[in-house]
């Protein structure tokens, strides 16, 4: 199971709804910044539904797949955010 870092650059109209699709397959962990375990069949199920949200020619999200959590090292400058923001 890969584990995978988003960020987005969405117009600002639509990163609501970005923000709620992605908060239902990761954490959140930054204004435009997500992570964590995903199944392929979920990530791609994720990535459906935020094609149906974004617009393809103005907005970008980007996924960085890392082969597991054990060669992930995060390393944050001033505070870390709580991650209780990814109740819905």
């Amino acid at each position: 199971m890969p584990y995978l870092i988003v960020t987005y650059d969405i117009g600002e109209e639509r990163v609501n709804k970005v923000r709620k699709v992605l908060k239902k397959y990761f954490m959140w962990v930054q204004n435009s910044v997500f992570e964590g375990d995903i199944s392929l069949g979920k990530l791609e199920q994720c990535k459906t539904e935020l094609r149906g949200v974004i617009d393809d020619e103005g907005d970008s999200i980007y996924f960085y797949s890392l082969e597991n959590r054990l060669n992930y090292r995060k390393v944050v400058l001033g505070i870390e955010k709580e991650m209780t923001g990814n109740i819905l």
